[in-house]
């Protein structure tokens, strides 16, 4: 497992959370996360609001 972010792109796709949820899951599976870690981050990133979200998603990847 590497530390380096994994890419998301997210610039001209569409904002709601199931979207940024759904390409962050397909880009940590092409990284090759281990399922522990894909559900650690969906349970981080689903535990508050909208900005929360993008927050975690943020720290966990390299957003575009």
């Amino acid at each position: 497992m590497t530390d380096d972010k994994p890419k998301l792109k997210l610039v001209g796709a569409d904002g709601n959370a199931f979207m940024v949820l759904g390409l962050a899951k397909r880009a940590a599976r092409k990284a090759e996360w281990t399922q522990e870690r894909i559900d650690q981050f969906m349970k981080e990133a689903t535990a508050g609001n909208y900005d929360h979200l993008l927050q975690v998603t943020m720290e966990h990847f390299d957003v575009e």
